[in-house]
């Protein structure tokens, strides 16, 4: 199966060596499922020629606000509706979360009350699991379409499914704890209070549930579809 990844975002080089770039991010939570993967970096104006380039998507995380005025954001939103009309599957992480809301009628804002950063606990499915954050921004207004799948006190809206072929979650299962520090390290500083990354930092060491939604994430895209 070929998984189209919609890379709207880099991460910052001086951690490329060691952890890849946003593209390379999910073929490793993703491996051994038998995938191939093929690279868009829309962030740079590269587009698929269509839907049809690939057999399921997923858009990536970015440093960018999907209400920012930049040439590729408006196509971006015209191939997700293209993507939504095939019937495909598709997966929106943190910024990819955000942008298929917002191509589909959502509205997207940076959240009143801050930042999510480092591991977070969500309700999902009737469970509870955990998670890396990396976000300001959220979804504010649903499209009329999406269901909440998951959510805390902090994010009503973190994790949303549109029909059966849609699925998004704001927070990083691609992440690492390791990366997270990373980006603590490389962006946080003046832009995310630092007691917030101290607090994050104390949670470094914990468990997380990227394996656990890698699967649904992998059953997902192979699912058949009618």
């Amino acid at each position: 199966m070929k998984i189209g990844i919609l890379q709207t975002g880099h991460t910052p080089e001086v951690l490329q060596e060691e952890f890849g770039d946003y593209d390379e991010l999910f073929p490793a939570l993703l491996r051994d499922n038998g995938f191939e993967f093929v690279t868009f970096a829309v962030v740079d104006g590269t587009f698929p020629d269509g839907a049809d380039d690939a057999d399921g998507w997923i858009i990536t995380g970015s440093r960018h606000g999907v209400y920012e005025d930049l040439p590729w954001i408006a196509p971006l939103e015209a191939l997700v509706r293209e993507i939504r009309e095939s019937g495909k599957p598709l997966i929106g992480v943190c910024f990819g979360h955000q942008i298929i809301a917002q191509a589909l009628g959502g509205k997207v804002e940076k959240f009143s009350k801050g930042w999510a950063v480092g591991r977070t606990e969500y309700e999902y499915d009737g469970s509870r699991l955990w998670l890396n954050a990396w976000h300001q921004d959220q979804v504010v207004k649903l499209p009329k379409e999406a269901r909440v799948l998951g959510r805390n006190a902090f994010c009503e809206n973190a994790m949303l499914a549109y029909g059966d072929t849609i699925w998004t979650v704001q927070a990083h299962p691609e992440f690492t704890n390791g990366f997270v520090a990373g980006l603590m390290r490389t962006r946080g500083k003046g832009v995310v209070p630092e007691d917030l990354m101290r607090e994050a930092a104390n949670r470094e060491t914990a468990p997380d549930d990227n394996a656990k939604i890698a699967r649904h994430m992998a059953e997902f895209l192979k699912k058949e579809r009618a």
